[in-house]
């Protein structure tokens, strides 16, 4: 990295707080979203690219390579903790009265978009952010053969995961040249991240403050 670089970074939180903050924060967001219902309100995607982005400024692509092999597998992990958890509890407590997104209308879209896709509705779940959430949740408790559920998982992981952090790699560091747009690009993508987690945080606190909705388990289907 390059002395003016240094001196952009210097300025930056979690760019100084180096790799290590990055691999606790991207490996606890990813569990927690492909796991449970609060990662319905988390940004993952974002997390993902901003995670290359600062690996990027600090120059590090075996360290943000062998961090998007990690957190693949956290992410199929985290996924079958989501399976699990449908099938032994459902979904009926998921949905709430009035709720913006943890809604009967948005279980029975997740539900019915996995009926209509089967295998491949948990491969590109990965790539919708509240149905990625919520497919894992829905597949257990519509009892989806877990062979059939694990494979797609992992190959579901496996194209998301890594894109998304190596776009963010070496899409910062095609800017090595020009430090100031560097760090604008690294400064935007923690705001981005930071903001986007504060707001979602608040939104599912929100959310599990109104009434479940009884009337919410979707029915099991042809999964």
């Amino acid at each position: 990295m390059t002395p003016a670089a240094d001196r952009y970074l210097a300025f930056e939180p979690l760019g100084s707080a180096g790799p290590v903050t990055v691999w606790i924060v991207v490996l606890a967001f990813v569990f927690l979203e492909c796991a449970f219902v609060v990662g319905l309100f988390l940004p993952g995607d974002s997390l993902l690219v901003a995670a290359g982005v600062v690996l990027a400024a600090h120059g590090h692509e075996g360290g943000a390579w062998l961090l998007a092999a990690v957190a693949t597998g956290v992410a199929v992990a985290g996924n079958q903790v989501g399976y699990l958890v449908g099938r032994y509890t459902g979904t009926r407590l998921l949905a709430r009265k009035d709720g913006k997104m943890l809604n009967r209308a948005n279980l029975d879209r997740a539900g019915a978009f996995l009926d209509r896709r089967g295998f491949w509705s948990i491969i590109v779940a990965r790539w919708i952010p509240w149905i990625r959430t919520l497919a894992p949740m829905i597949a257990g408790a519509a009892r989806m053969d877990n062979r059939k559920f694990i494979v797609a998982n992992a190959v579901g992981a496996v194209l998301w995961v890594p894109a998304l952090m190596m776009l963010g790699f070496y899409g910062a560091g095609a800017l090595d040249g020009i430090p100031w747009v560097k760090h604008v690009v690294v400064v935007g993508a923690i705001a981005f991240f930071v903001i986007g987690t504060v707001l979602g945080l608040v939104r599912f606190r929100q959310e599990m403050r109104k009434p479940v909705d009884e009337a919410a388990e979707p029915s099991p289907g042809q999964l």
